[in-house]
């Protein structure tokens, strides 16, 4: 894969988007497991937006993609979409947005250590390796030595959410195999498989058919559906094809800010001091890899 010419106006406009899109679904998936289980809510996200993008694209004249493809399809259907929503959706039964929001600002450290062994061109330098180490301390910082050393039932919440930034992180790294290809019909394939992939899970684990929801958690899931699903798919295809994966990993600069705001806003959260704290230590430690980002660049 070439490198990437120099981030633009443009280009970080749209990461601005796309993390405004992301800090967004800790709200809505905050409502929408008030009264619908996880899966179903991840199911009911995936199954909808992808109706609205084949939609779309059939309206373009455009068909799926076709070959040997889908395997990297899958595997970013499974990385990007199954597991992480599934395991954001199942902590969140138990943490608060705001917090949630924090917890995904480990997405770009795991990018820059997965990425100096999968890649040519993003390797670990001193700077990257500190980022790193910042990274870890806040997330200590954040869930507390005596979470880590006697783990309880909202410290597994926890983990689950922090597994689900880790997921993002490898997707980063699996999406560069596709970004060569249209964007529409990417983004409807890897839509469709990752229905294919969630909507069993609903199905036997849920019985979705014997729900009776909240209007506030319909309308969270088709918000869900519309925009950090939808919106969002097409535009981290953009960004990672134009300025490649550890770039796309700046957004947890600002994924935890909206997601804190939109906590404080629209469900009145208050995060405990510690959580600032470790919010400043992670956001150090991505601004430390987006250094040693640049000076492999140079």
């Amino acid at each position: 894969m070439p490198s990437p010419k120099s981030a633009g106006f443009s280009d970080y406009a749209l990461l601005t988007l796309l993390a405004a899109v992301f800090g967004s679904s800790f709200l809505f998936t905050n409502l929408a497991v008030a009264s619908i289980p996880p899966f179903t809510v991840v199911a009911s996200r995936i199954a909808l937006a992808a109706l609205v993008i084949f939609v779309w694209l059939k309206s373009r004249g455009e068909g799926l993609p076709r070959g040997a493809v889908w395997g990297w399809i899958f595997a970013s259907a499974l990385f990007g979409n199954a597991i992480p929503f599934s395991l954001i959706s199942w902590g969140q039964q138990e943490v608060d947005a705001g917090l949630t929001a924090i917890f995904m600002a480990v997405m770009p450290l795991t990018t820059v250590v997965l990425a100096h062994f999968v890649t040519d061109d993003e390797k670990l330098n001193r700077w990257t390796f500190t980022g790193v180490w910042f990274g870890l301390a806040g997330v200590i910082v954040l869930m507390g030595w005596q979470a880590l050393s006697a783990l309880g039932d909202d410290v597994w919440y926890q983990l689950a959410i922090l597994l689900g930034a880790m997921c993002y992180a490898i997707n980063a790294l699996i999406t560069r195999k596709l970004t060569h290809l249209s964007k529409w019909p990417m983004s409807a394939g890897l839509l469709l498989a990752a229905t294919v992939l969630t909507v069993p899970l609903a199905l036997v684990f849920e019985t979705p058919w014997h729900l009776q929801p909240s209007e506030s958690s319909v309308f969270a899931v088709i918000a869900l559906a519309a925009g950090p699903t939808a919106l969002a798919t097409w535009l981290i295809l953009v960004i990672i094809g134009r300025q490649g994966a550890s770039f796309l990993s700046q957004i947890n600069f600002m994924v935890p800010m909206f997601g804190v705001f939109f906590g404080a806003v629209f469900l009145h959260e208050r995060l405990p001091a510690n959580a600032w704290v470790a919010l400043l230590i992670i956001l150090i430690g991505v601004a430390l890899a987006r250094k040693g980002g640049r000076t492999k660049a140079s």
